[in-house]
């Protein structure tokens, strides 16, 4: 299993008029988180791309369960917990506040694709050579 965390500080214009993170703001908070949990591996989203594949966004589940609010930092912790073996790759993140209490959770599911086909295909070599070790 392999696992990250993202610690962002909330900002103004991502809040309601009640200081209340506006809920649509954590779909951005999880691809940061996602992002970065890439890049702690020593690879990022522009190499994949720069190789011919790309990852949309099939799939988006949240729940939330509190509150984040203007000016909190907030700690994004990203995990995927099994090794994919074909076109799939499943995030399963969590926000935290400060005080360490939950605040939200979700499952991101996004497919690898052939960037000129728009075909699925396997996880680069680079990145599943990457997660290997946390998978043994």
């Amino acid at each position: 299993m392999y696992e990250s965390e993202t610690q962002l500080r909330v900002r103004y214009a991502e809040t309601d008029q009640m200081g209340i993170v506006y809920y649509g703001n954590y779909a951005q908070y999880f691809e940061v988180g996602r992002v970065e949990s890439i890049r702690g591996l020593g690879y990022t989203y522009k190499t994949m791309e720069e190789e011919g594949v790309i990852m949309p966004v099939i799939e988006l589940n949240i729940k939330y369960l509190r509150s984040a609010m203007y000016d909190d930092l907030i700690t994004v912790k990203t995990t995927v917990r099994e090794l994919p073996d074909n076109h799939r790759i499943e995030f399963f993140q969590e926000v935290f506040n400060e005080q360490g209490k939950l605040l939200t959770t979700g499952k991101v599911v996004l497919y690898f694709l052939d960037a000129k086909t728009r075909q699925k295909t396997t996880m680069p070599h680079t990145l599943k050579e990457k997660l290997l070790p946390y998978f043994k």
